[in-house]
């Protein structure tokens, strides 16, 4: 009974219940109208037609109130109907009026009322949104994509098409690979990439983040030509490497020229006397020496050309800042323990960074007799590394330590911190350095994302040579 109630359309059960409210008083008029005697006075209505029309007036009004109450409910209920379906469509036109001024009926239409002005806002904010990230997507240089879990690209701007030389409609709906997009959806980011397509060839910078468009998720590929950035930065840095070079090269060739010159003129005398054999020697071994000298500062620029990508593989924090201050014996480096995490690094590249900056750290560290502390930390996805001491602080003009061959150390071969920033860098991170905020020594501060993709097992890079500055 209870599931047939439950099936039963809602104005079939107000019907229902309505004729169930009014059969009593019905079923009590007609038992007056055809079972009671009437007096000698009233013989009149005790006919046969009076008493079928008495009946006839009593149901006709009693089914005429139950269908009115129907309507009374079935109206407004439809009026909302109509009034949700067209904002489901994006109808915002649509107002209902008629509830009078107050009452639950009048209070349901005024918060219908108020919701179409909502939506209508949010519509015509989310409309106005839209298209000005449209303009901005299609005004900006830098190419998107956009690939959804089957890396089929469902989305790009003007640029994009620019770069792969070919209009959108058949772009849309063809895969990553087919593209030759597939290497933007892997690997690390921010990274440099190199792309070779009918629009552009050359490097451009890789950004990628997860997106959703209807509730699905999409990849969302950024890339910015680099090939005017790069070309300033390209100058800039032939002017750096011209003026390390020039510098190097001319404190060699000075005495070399000087010696060599000194040495010509005693050889045109013919015969030497023994007491200048000594002199002779002498020179030929500074000779030597400045030769050296250059040799192994070009053996140096070649070891910071060649870095390799990283590999990654899972690194554990603890265990890598205990091998690196175990190797200093100079001085006690203090460690102050951080969370307990594993991070995906190249695990060689990553120990010769932090051998580095705990090596300059104690180097500094010494001259004013300080401590060195080394400690780890997490900051929203990022792992940080600062290696702290008590030296003597940085110079007023920081602009040139990470320049490469750029040292303050006498014998130091000046791309340490250079070789440093580029590991950094190519975890996806950074390497930066500042006098400490209390005012005694300097702190350094390495800082990687924890999200990194997992890559094959590490190879070995041999020996771990000596970088440190």
């Amino acid at each position: 009974m209870k599931a047939w109630w439950e099936r039963m359309p809602h104005d079939h059960r107000v019907v229902v219940l309505a004729l169930l409210g009014g059969l009593p008083g019905v079923a009590v008029s007609l038992g007056f109208v055809w079972l009671r005697p009437y007096p000698e006075t009233l013989q009149w209505a005790d006919s046969g037609t009076f008493r079928w029309g008495i009946t006839v007036l009593l149901l006709g009004t009693w089914l005429g109130f139950v269908f009115a109450l129907r309507e009374r409910v079935v109206r407004p209920l439809q009026t909302l109907s109509n009034m949700l379906a067209a904002l489901r469509e994006g109808d915002f036109s649509i107002r209902v009026r008629g509830a009078g001024a107050s009452g639950p009926l009048a209070v349901t239409y005024l918060e219908a009322n108020a919701l179409e002005e909502v939506l209508r806002e949010q519509r015509l904010g989310a409309v106005e949104a839209t298209a000005l990230l449209r303009k901005v997507l299609e005004e900006v240089d830098l190419a998107v994509f956009a690939f959804d879990e089957d890396e089929t690209l469902r989305l790009l701007n003007r640029a994009g098409e620019a770069l792969l030389g070919q209009p959108r409609k058949r772009l849309l709906g063809r895969p990553a690979a087919e593209l030759r997009l597939q290497e933007t959806l892997r690997g690390i980011v921010p990274r440099t990439i190199e792309l070779n397509h009918a629009g552009g060839t050359g490097r451009w910078e890789l950004r990628r983040t997860v997106v959703r468009q209807e509730g699905q998720p999409l990849q969302l590929i950024v890339l910015s030509d680099l090939r005017r950035a790069l070309r300033e930065e390209e100058r800039q840095a032939w002017k750096r490497i011209i003026r390390v070079l020039s510098h190097e090269i001319n404190n060699s060739l000075a005495p070399i020229k000087s010696i060599a010159g000194t040495l010509q003129s005693l050889t045109r005398r013919g015969s030497l006397p023994p007491d200048l054999d000594e002199d002779v020697q002498s020179g030929l071994k500074v000779i030597s020496s400045r030769a050296e000298s250059l040799g192994r500062f070009m053996a140096s620029y070649a070891q910071l050309a060649r870095l390799p990508e990283p590999n990654l593989c899972a690194v554990e924090v603890e265990g890598l800042v205990r091998r690196i201050v175990a190797l200093e014996t100079r001085v006690a480096v203090a460690v102050k323990p951080g969370p307990d995490l594993t991070v995906q690094a190249d695990a060689d590249q990553l120990e010769q960074l932090l051998i580095n900056l705990v090596r300059n750290a104690v180097d500094a560290a010494l001259e004013t007799k300080g401590q060195v502390e080394l400690s780890w930390f997490v900051v929203g996805d990022r792992l940080h590394v600062v290696v702290a001491d008590e030296g003597p602080g940085l110079p007023v003009d920081t602009g040139n330590l990470f320049v490469p061959f750029y040292t303050t150390k006498p014998g130091g071969s000046g791309i340490g911190l250079a070789l440093c920033r580029q590991i950094a860098e190519g975890h996806g991170g950074t390497l930066t350095l500042e006098n400490s905020p209390e005012g005694k020594g300097a702190r350094a501060r390495l800082t990687i994302p924890l999200d990194l993709a997992p890559g094959e097992p590490v190879a070995s890079l041999g020996p771990t040579p000596d970088f440190s500055e």
